[in-house]
This record gives structure tokens, sequence and C-alpha cells, in this order.
């Protein structure tokens, strides 16, 4: 039985369930480095935290000049992270203990993230998180990533659930966007502290201003009960 009034929670993954961007930008500098630039540092990363692997090479390939075909870099880019996230990914131990209470509770969850299937298939299966989160969306299975709303109005669509009483865990300012724009309310729990106050995380109902330091599963759960007994 879902506890909270019908709400449903959609989980961005990568920097909100799991610390994987320091494995999309040893990847990213790995891969660029062999195509010519080789000082592509965790700043140059930064930039893309939120955004669809397809979108961060688009970008690479205005940016850095690069000539390679798009479809080979991202075979190359997914297939270096894969080998780095099955050697290791940790979970962020208050989302694993915020997951495995809203499982406890009833609530509907899902998972909406920019990368491919097979990275988020890799990350939730290393990390026993697919136990509880069974309803997985793509970037690459709708037509647009975040900032636009898709992948988070195809995760509400295979739950069953209206878009209006999901509530979005998200780690970087485009997913926050992409909540708004799907009539969604948000939490954020940005990844990088220092962008908090970016307008973008100023549309979520809930900013937990310094990151994962500062998120509890207790105050998101709390949230949630509030935000419930308000729909």
């Amino acid at each position: 039985m879902n506890t909270l009034g019908g709400i449903s929670v959609i989980f961005d993954l990568d920097g909100t369930l799991v610390d994987s961007e320091p494995n999309y930008y040893e990847a990213g500098r790995q891969i660029l480095a062999e195509h010519g630039v080789p000082d592509y540092t965790w700043a140059d990363h930064e930039r893309y935290v939120g955004i669809s692997t397809l979108d961060t090479i688009a970008d690479w390939k205005r940016r850095y000049g690069l000539g390679a075909p798009t479809e080979d870099l991202f075979a190359a880019k997914n297939r270096r992270y894969l080998e780095l996230a099955r050697a290791g990914t940790p979970t962020y131990p208050e989302m694993r203990t915020f997951v495995e209470l809203l499982a406890a509770e009833g609530v509907p969850t899902a998972v909406a993230s920019g990368s491919s299937p097979e990275a988020i298939d890799t990350i939730l299966t290393a990390t026993g998180l697919d136990a509880f989160l069974r309803t997985v969306v793509s970037a690459d299975e709708v037509p647009r990533g975040k900032p636009a709303p898709d992948v988070f109005l195809e995760a509400a669509r295979r739950l069953g659930a209206d878009p209006a009483a999901c509530v979005v865990l998200e780690d970087a300012a485009p997913g926050a966007a992409a909540a708004h724009a799907a009539g969604m309310r948000c939490v954020a729990v940005p990844y990088v502290p220092g962008q908090a106050d970016d307008p973008r995380f100023g549309t979520a109902g809930l900013v937990f201003r310094g990151g994962q330091r500062e998120f509890t599963a207790r105050a998101a759960y709390d949230w949630l009960t509030g935000a419930a007994a308000g729909s």
C-alpha cells in the first residue's frame, strides 16, 4: 500500500543515487585524449553533469572539433565507462536508505536517466538497487534528453502515474528543469553544491543545498509526507 497518498518517486541515477560522475569523467578524459584533447579537466566535465551522453558528445564535437562519427565516440565512451563502472560505483548511503524506505512503504519508484540502458542496468545490478528499482527509462528511449521532460513523462507512463503526482530526485539543474517541464515536483540534491543557486533549482520544492553531505532519507521522506498531505 502506498502510504504517501498516491505519490510516485522517480530517481535520476548518476550523481543522485550513485557517485558515478568520476567514472564518467575518467571515461571522457581518456576518449578525448585519444582524439587530441589532452587537457580535459574536472571543471570541464561539470558542465555536462545531468546531460545525456549523446548530447555531451554532440557538444564535444562542436567545442573540440572532433571529426570522429558520433556513433563511434558514443560506443567508445560507453565501453570505457562500463569498464570503470563494473570496477566500482558507490551508492550514496542515505539514498539507499531512502529507496529501501519507499519500498517498505509501497511507494512506486522508477529510474529516469540520461545514461544508456546498458549503463543503467550495469549500475543497478552491481549496487543491488535493481531489487527495488524495476521501472527504468533511459534518455536513449525517448526523443529528447533532459532538460526536456520526455524521460520523466515516460517513467510516469510506465508507472501508470499522473505526472502531477510524481516527485523527482535530481542532482543536476537540467534535470530539475526537466521535472518542472513535466509538471512534477522535485527534490534537488545538487551534485555540485556551488551550483545550488542556479535558477533551475529554484523550481524545486526542496533543495539540499549542501548536496549529498546534507541529504537524509528522513528529511526527504518527511517532505514527501507533507507534499502528499498538500496534494
